[in-house]
């Protein structure tokens, strides 16, 4: 299983969110792409970035500060937030990312997901199932759809989808635990590879998350905070996986 590094970005700097609630932030550096380059050095072998301003407008904002991220490492990058449509996908990669992840077109227009899957095959697109209360929500995390997490994931894989990232919104940045029951649903019934996040705080959630079958573990304010420790994290989760 991976162990990935988030890097959110708000206003250009390194930024994270409780429960996605853009009125809870917490700023960790002016310097993303150094936050970046800091989480490569101490083994992270892919990293994931989030535009939260872009979340939110509905299209790529944070270019300069992404493109600096990917310039300063020799790892694949994924971005998300606010790529909805094909050209926000061709932006977004443009920039050398290596994966784009699309959450509100999933619901609202998911002839997109097709059209992106087509165009710059699977491996390249995931789709984010950030779900409140196992409804997705969408926009920024800001709105709740009608539509259940495993649905919105089983409905993905019919328009060639390979890969899911799964977020308890509810668990995001409280350094809880994992939402572990809804990653082993996924896991077992979506037909998907599973990212997961959400919640994570302990090298010892990481192993169990190996252990239900997630193919990666999405980590961010458990870093920041110095509750996970990068190299432990790997070193154990290489040793439990199989």
């Amino acid at each position: 299983m991976e162990v990935i590094p988030a890097i959110d970005l708000r206003d250009g700097k390194c930024v994270r969110l409780y429960q996605g609630d853009y009125a809870q932030e917490t700023v960790y550096s002016d310097e993303p792409e150094r936050m970046a380059a800091q989480w490569v050095e101490q083994g992270a072998t892919r990293l994931h970035v989030v535009d939260l301003d872009g979340a939110r407008s509905g299209h790529p904002t944070n270019i300069a500060a992404t493109r600096a991220i990917v310039e300063a490492v020799d790892v694949p990058v994924q971005l998300g937030g606010g790529i909805r449509t094909p050209d926000d996908a061709r932006i977004a990669l443009a920039l050398g990312v290596q994966r784009v992840m699309v959450g509100t077109a999933a619901i609202e227009q998911p002839a997109v997901i097709e059209a992106l899957c087509a165009e710059f095959g699977p491996e390249s697109v995931v789709v984010s199932v950030d779900a409140r209360g196992g409804m997705v929500a969408v926009r920024g995390w800001v709105e709740t759809s009608g539509v259940e997490a495993l649905k919105l994931a089983q409905d993905m894989a019919g328009y060639g989808v390979r890969r899911i990232m799964y977020t308890d919104v509810s668990r995001d940045g409280t350094l809880t635990e994992p939402n572990f029951e809804m990653v082993r649903t996924l896991v077992r019934e979506s037909g998907l590879s599973v990212l997961a996040a959400g919640g994570i705080a302990t090298v010892e959630h990481l192993v169990k998350l190996a252990g239900i079958g997630a193919e990666g573990a999405i980590v961010g304010k458990a870093l920041y905070t110095g509750d996970i420790d990068l190299k432990r994290a790997l070193r154990d989760v290489s040793a439990t996986s199989p």
